[in-house]
């Protein structure tokens, strides 16, 4: 059985370029980036050409980009070292960011005292951009603003330069979890305001275990991780060399190819909408994942018109790799917090969310499978139900 693939809001399939490039550093680039001797040095030169390209992409200096092994990693390093290191006293954040910045914030209330304020989503998913300004100029604590760029389960893009530039006048620092939308979309952050941000290199074709952390020169900003001098002594430990190549050749094939894979993979959006709400009744979509220009192009969250639990493993039986929400709350007993957000009660009763997540590879084919599949399990609970009816 083939396998179709449609989880890559989750993690996305290395590209054979990307593995080639590790395998070669893995063969000849073994030298510790802090050693002073030449095998050392190459791999040290490897890295800081990687930071050069990263650097180039948000229009940022070199210094300014600071490997780690993930996302999770770098918005723990930012919300920890704003509490402990800058004194941030009050963080204002949304109850749908991703479960590595909300219990990070959490777990700063519940260490420092820190003043949590949310801003609480409309049924679209939206936060108001005006109750942020009005609790931006409600106090005159030191606070930070986390708020992520592209939700990674509905899909709906903020807008972070109006945000960055509401902080920026109200003294505020502002970090992005960028996770989703890095490499997917144009990011200058010379144009945006932003304090800080973070990557994950396996959300477009890169390696698990490599990712970075944007940093805004004279922040103050230090790290958590001690004991050497690397990454500006911001992210001490012996630096992931091929991990890192690995994220900067997936990046450069992401930034070459940007704008012909987006188009591919808004017209198979777009296919997925219209033939899920041909072939299925009732079909909806949450937040605003259906619209085009106001969600990521990546990622469709739909909500059938059923309960059913167990589809995630019923499309897995029929060889389709699906997720019933984000990766971080799969096989979890109650809703998301995003989902407990844009449905009301009767559609969390009644109804079955499925985030459909797309890449490059994705063909018009792998959906019309999806579909039939979809219609088939339809098909089969409308009937379950009629003879339950008619017992």
């Amino acid at each position: 059985m083939n396998k179709i693939y449609l989880d890559n809001a989750a993690t996305t399939p290395l590209s054979e370029e990307v593995i080639d490039a590790m395998v070669e550093v893995l063969k000849n680039n073994f030298g510790n980036p802090s050693s002073t001797h030449s095998l050392g040095q190459e791999a040290k030169i490897l890295i800081e050409n990687v930071r050069r390209d990263v650097a180039n992409y948000l229009k940022v200096t070199p210094a300014e980009i600071i490997f780690t092994s993930c996302g999770t990693e770098s918005n723990n390093m930012i919300i920890q070292s704003c509490v402990n290191h800058l004194h941030v006293e009050r963080i204002i954040t949304s109850p749908i960011e991703h479960k590595c910045v909300a219990e990070t914030v959490l777990d700063m209330k519940k260490r420092n005292g820190v003043e949590v304020a949310y801003l609480r989503p409309d049924q679209k998913g939206d936060v108001s951009l005006s109750q942020l300004e009005n609790l931006l100029k409600s106090s005159d604590k030191k606070t930070l603003v986390t708020l992520m760029h592209a939700n990674n389960e509905i899909g709906n893009l903020l807008d972070i330069k109006k945000v960055a530039i509401l902080c920026k006048e109200n003294n505020a620092l502002f970090h992005s979890d960028t996770v989703q939308s890095m490499a997917h979309m144009d990011l200058d952050f010379s144009d945006i305001p932003i304090d800080f941000a973070s990557c994950s290199a396996h959300k477009f074709h890169g390696p698990k275990g490599s990712g970075f952390a944007y940093i805004r020169k004279a922040s103050g900003l230090k790290g958590i991780i001690t004991g050497g001098p690397q990454e500006r002594s911001l992210r001490a430990g012996t630096e992931n060399v091929c991990g890192i190549v690995g994220l900067g050749k997936a990046l450069e094939i992401y930034l070459k190819n940007m704008s012909s894979y987006a188009d591919h993979i808004k017209e198979i959006k777009q296919y997925t909408i219209d033939q899920l709400s041909k072939e299925i009744e009732g079909v909806k979509f949450n937040g605003r994942s259906a619209e085009m220009e106001h969600s990521l192009y990546t990622v469709l969250s739909v909500l059938l018109p059923f309960k059913d639990p167990m589809i995630g493993l019923k499309l897995d039986m029929k060889g389709i790799a699906i997720s019933q929400g984000s990766a971080c709350s799969s096989g979890a007993a109650k809703p998301s917090m995003v989902m407990m957000m844009v449905l009301d009660e009767e559609e969390m009763d009644h109804t079955t969310p499925l985030r459909v997540s797309f890449s490059h590879f994705t063909t018009k084919e792998e959906i019309d499978t999806l579909v039939e599949a979809l219609v088939e399990i339809t098909t089969s609970f409308q009937i379950e139900k009629v003879n339950s009816e008619h017992r």
